[in-house]
């Protein structure tokens, strides 16, 4: 059996009896009904996820997936494909957004390039978040999606396996995040969004690296080219990532699979991580249950694709940078509800009078 299968099989829904038991305490903690309100949505969450109403969330990661895409040809994106490559190096630097947030929420990082075009020259690891750096890469980057599949069957596979193994291997971590980097990613993110949920590519493209209009309009007819010309099936995960995906998308789903498998919550980043997200979904729709969505980016297709998982973000700051910023700030979050739900007393533990 392949890991992925092995890993999809492996995947069992949250324990509604903890999640209850969880909600008991919660409505007799001392405040007013559900006061904290989705912080105590989050805590049962938790609770259900882990099978436990003492969770534990001390030990955090985030895993930042980096690949490239082929699409960019078609004049996508503002920046050039090298800055994958330089962004890698200022991960594993200490330098960049995910880097500061990750110290700021006590998580690790740990760093994969499973698609990257450029090499990832040998550099020291010069930042104490920074655990690793892994290379998976499975290509230098994914194939032209506006002209033909974005990637093989094996190679789809091979980007999710990458992810799930990745996650195995941290199993001693308390809670997951996903990251990525990849110039052009916006672009078969918004394509995976659109098929799935069935919006038109013009209500779910954005601007990525922050493109003009005429970009922006080409952006946007190169999604639906890509769509007509490859013809993905919406409701087969597999040809979807395969056809309109990016190894960095297939690994992110991986690690949501592996988290899954784990019994470990996984907080879900921005665009990008919400396409592998919906690729992890369609594979195993257990996997919602599992998944926290830490915030509701800038990027237009992300509402639609937090909406088709059913998922509310915990934040909403107008973030559109990726790498797993908006995951890392929301562990803090994570870490907050399971305090509220372990320190806070109840009514009679504190010998507080109830509401009449």
């Amino acid at each position: 059996m392949s890991l992925l299968n092995e890993t999809i099989e492996s995947i069992i829904p949250v324990d509604k009896e903890a999640a209850a038991q969880a909600r008991a305490r919660l409505e007799q903690l001392t405040m007013p009904y559900w006061a904290l309100g989705r912080l105590l949505d989050l805590a049962e969450q938790l609770a259900g996820i882990t099978g436990t109403t003492h969770p534990n969330v001390d030990k955090r990661i985030v895993l930042v997936m980096a690949g490239d895409h082929g699409v960019v040809k078609e004049g996508v994106s503002a920046f050039p494909q090298e800055v994958t490559v330089q962004m890698v190096l200022n991960f594993l630097k200490g330098g960049a957004g995910i880097n500061a947030l990750a110290r700021t929420a006590r998580a690790d990082l740990a760093v994969m390039d499973v698609g990257v075009a450029g090499e990832i020259p040998d550099v020291v690891v010069d930042s104490p978040e920074v655990i690793r750096f892994y290379s998976k890469k499975i290509a230098r980057g994914t194939a032209n999606m506006a002209i033909g599949p974005a990637m093989t069957m094996e190679q789809a596979v091979q980007s999710i396996e990458a992810g799930i193994s990745i996650t195995i291997g941290l199993n001693d971590y308390d809670v997951f995040g996903t990251g990525e980097m990849g110039i052009g990613n916006t672009t078969p993110s918004s394509a995976i969004v659109s098929l799935i949920t069935g919006e038109p590519p013009e209500k779910v493209t954005g601007r990525g690296t922050g493109i003009c209009d005429e970009t922006l309009d080409l952006k946007i007819k190169v999604i639906a080219k890509s769509i007509a010309v490859n013809r993905p099936d919406p409701t087969d995960a597999m040809d979807v990532l395969m056809k309109i995906g990016g190894f960095e998308i297939g690994a992110i789903a991986g690690v949501i699979l592996g988290a899954a498998s784990l019994r470990k919550p996984v907080i879900i980043d921005g665009l990008i991580s919400t396409a592998g997200a919906l690729i992890a979904y369609g594979l195993s729709p257990l996997t919602a249950d599992y998944m926290i969505a830490g915030h509701r980016s800038m990027e237009q297709g992300h509402k639609a694709a937090l909406a088709h998982l059913k998922k509310e973000p915990l934040l909403d700051l107008d973030f559109r940078l990726g790498e797993g910023t908006g995951a890392a700030l929301a562990m803090t979050l994570v870490e907050a509800a399971v305090r509220v739900m372990i320190e806070m007393a109840t009514f009679s533990e504190a010998a507080v009078s109830t509401a009449d």
